[in-house]
């Protein structure tokens, strides 16, 4: 069933794992979630499903926190931690894409059962890949950039929600545009591919809005660290 309950659950775990990762592994674990909001979203943005009585795909919600965490490495290691992250993201792409194309070719034995499966899931994927990558790096590069900004003309901690939604919104609607174009356009109706392109920023909209309280988190669990060191 594809409920409001459901999308808030799918959200909070998102959010719950990559603050996990943060406090068990610092910077670390920032990146490793990077690397695996990349992917994952990659392969969840091919299922369409029905919410809110319109068509949306999946994958916004983790797609999301990637931008969580590269602000969350803007605010408290710099914008060059930033970079290497979305350097890192875009890497994990190509190389996954790269590996799955290689793999598809291998011709299946007669006892496998998943290479149709793997070819719906991965054949669409260079043109998906191609959408994230352009996407991902325009809207992240603005990102990084919109919050140094906006760190340099309000540094004090009260302004860090300014901080984090200015940049993320408008980066979020970059992102959105340019993906649902070069990945859906063509593909789907175009009543469905309107859905999908208005649904998509809406629904990273209210990730890039839910995920505030979670920022003020990490660095609280930065704190923590210095305190006990």
């Amino acid at each position: 069933m594809n409920s409001i309950a459901l999308w808030l659950i799918l959200m909070l775990v998102n959010f719950a794992a990559i603050l996990l990762f943060y406090k068990l592994f610092d910077e670390i674990g920032l990146y490793v979630w990077i690397a695996i909001a990349a992917i994952i979203a990659n392969v969840q943005v091919i299922k369409t499903i029905e919410l809110f009585g319109l068509v949306v795909t999946l994958g916004n919600i983790i797609y999301g926190t990637s931008f969580l965490a590269t602000d969350i490495l803007s605010e408290i290691y710099g914008k060059e931690k930033a970079k290497k992250g979305v350097y890192i993201g875009l890497l994990t792409l190509v190389s996954m894409t790269i590996i799955m194309q290689i793999s598809l070719a291998f011709e299946p034995h007669v006892s496998d059962f998943a290479q149709e499966s793997l070819e719906v899931i991965f054949g669409i994927m260079p043109r998906i890949a191609f959408a994230s990558l352009v996407a991902y790096f325009l809207s992240q590069v603005h990102d990084i950039w919109a919050y140094s900004f906006w760190k340099s003309k309000l540094p004090e901690m009260k302004h860090l929600w300014i901080r984090n939604n200015a940049s993320t919104i408008v980066s979020q609607f970059i992102d959105s545009a340019i993906f649902t174009f070069i990945a859906f356009y063509g593909v789907f109706p175009t009543q469905v591919f309107l859905e999908i392109l208005l649904t998509t920023y809406v629904l990273k909209l209210i990730v890039a809005v839910l995920d505030t309280p979670f920022i003020y988190i990490a660095t609280k669990i930065k704190k923590e660290k210095i305190n006990q060191a």
